[in-house]
């Protein structure tokens, strides 16, 4: 992919050595480190969780339902979410999110300590932590344009990139593949432990004075304006429902067969699991420093695309690898593309969607990408199958990649280039479908 230095002149360009610019205000500090601590516990529930699954049950099926049991409550809600993070204090929003997930996984993490957990528990655990997800998504992405001025979000989106692929790709799955060598009740009761952690750092933010709720009109039409704002714009609505159709292919595939072929065909240990996945941070910490030192790309929409269809393509190693090195590579240079072209599209959102928007938007932009991921799920256990895991991967890459690119050529989608990632405006004037 090619990138102009001229963007660093550019509002919104990455200057080389700005990586770490956001740090400099307090607030968005505060809560990037208690979103740290929480990342890692994320990685850490990742192996525990896929661990726990076929432990109770060694079959793909087994991961599927947990996935099912995830994200039909976090796409359910996720709507509710993004209109509660525009009409109400977003720090709150956050809180209560943060603690409904910590309770979630403290009980899990009390049963399996027991060895009372059954399986369909587990699945009813896991719902409450996806209407978690669900709030403090939208949330979080709409609060930082309020915690930092707008040259500092390129910044936070590349540290964003940085370190989360450190604290939830690396640092966590390797520590969650130690943790569930000893015992995976522990290792989800650290999971609870960080969530904690995040709530704390929430909690100490100050409430933003300068921004005002309305509330004036009823929540659907607040959605309803959301959803006309996404529908007016081809590069939101065509990035979105791309999303959907090769997250279905290739999303559930992934989540469920990679952590079954390392169990099940490569008889390894969830350590080894915890190592591909740390590999894939690597990857990702590298996509991400890549894109801090070059800046925000001039044809940013062009960068996005190719990036993220030729990760696409590679997730077809996943169904060629024979040994533990292979999946570790597959996983770095996914994750790396894949960091690359999430940087641009969340400065892309930032540029063109005003702040009171955001949080509508954020949530229709994770309801559409993940809205056919439940059948994804349920799709990859009886299609593997037929057809076998590493050829089920392998299908997975070429038809996810295909949609991905298709997209990249509907008519408008690449308008937004000639604006030189300037916002469009003003708001309250209705745009143009092809903005």
């Amino acid at each position: 992919m090619q990138h102009s230095h001229e963007a660093l002149d550019r509002t919104g360009g990455i200057g080389r050595g700005n990586l770490l610019s956001p740090l400099r205000h307090r607030d968005f500090r505060i809560l990037w480190t208690g979103m740290t601590i929480s990342l890692v516990g994320d990685g850490i529930f990742l192996i525990a969780i896929a661990w726990e699954s076929y432990s109770l049950w060694n079959a793909p099926a087994a991961l599927s339902i947990v996935g099912i049991g995830m994200t039909i409550p976090t796409i359910a809600f996720l709507l509710v979410g993004g209109v509660v993070s525009d009409r109400r204090d977003r720090r709150v929003v956050m809180a209560w999110a943060d603690g409904l997930r910590a309770v979630a996984v403290a009980v899990l993490a009390a049963l399996v300590l027991m060895s009372a957990l059954r399986f369909w528990e587990l699945v009813v655990l896991v719902a409450f932590y996806g209407i978690g997800t669900a709030f403090f998504t939208p949330s979080f992405d709409a609060i930082l344009p309020e915690l930092l001025p707008k040259s500092d979000l390129p910044a936070a989106n590349a540290l964003d990139q940085f370190v989360r692929p450190i604290a939830m790709r690396l640092v966590g799955p390797v520590a969650g593949g130690a943790l569930v060598a000893a015992s995976a009740g522990i290792a989800f009761a650290i999971d609870a432990a960080s969530f904690t952690a995040c709530l704390v750092a929430v909690l100490a933010m100050p409430r933003r004075a300068g921004r005002r709720v309305e509330i004036e009109s009823s929540n659907v039409a607040a959605l309803k304006e959301g959803l006309r704002f996404v529908r007016q714009r081809v590069w939101l609505w065509g990035t979105l429902l791309s999303a959907a159709i090769a997250y279905l292919v290739f999303l559930g595939p992934v989540e469920v067969l990679l952590p079954y072929l390392v169990k099940n065909e490569l008889h390894a240990s969830a350590g080894t699991l915890g190592l591909v996945l740390a590999a894939g941070g690597l990857g990702a910490v590298g996509g991400a420093a890549f894109m801090g030192h070059r800046g925000h790309p001039r044809r940013d929409v062009t960068v996005m695309y190719m990036t993220w269809t030729i990760a696409t393509l590679v997730i077809a190693g996943y169904g060629i690898a024979n040994a533990t090195w292979e999946l570790m590579l597959v996983c770095l240079v996914f994750n790396g593309l894949e960091a690359a072209g999430t940087i641009v599209w969340a400065t892309i959102k930032q540029h063109h969607v005003p702040g009171s928007m955001l949080g509508r938007v954020s949530s229709l932009d994770w309801l559409i990408s993940i809205g056919l991921l439940p059948l994804s799920f349920a799709l990859t256990a009886p299609v593997a199958a037929v057809f076998g895991a590493r050829a089920t991967l392998v299908g997975a890459a070429a038809l996810g990649g295909a949609v991905t690119l298709g997209a990249f050529f509907l008519p408008g989608m690449r308008a937004i280039e000639r604006t030189g990632g300037r916002r469009q405006g003003p708001w309250h004037v209705p745009v143009d479908v092809t903005d």
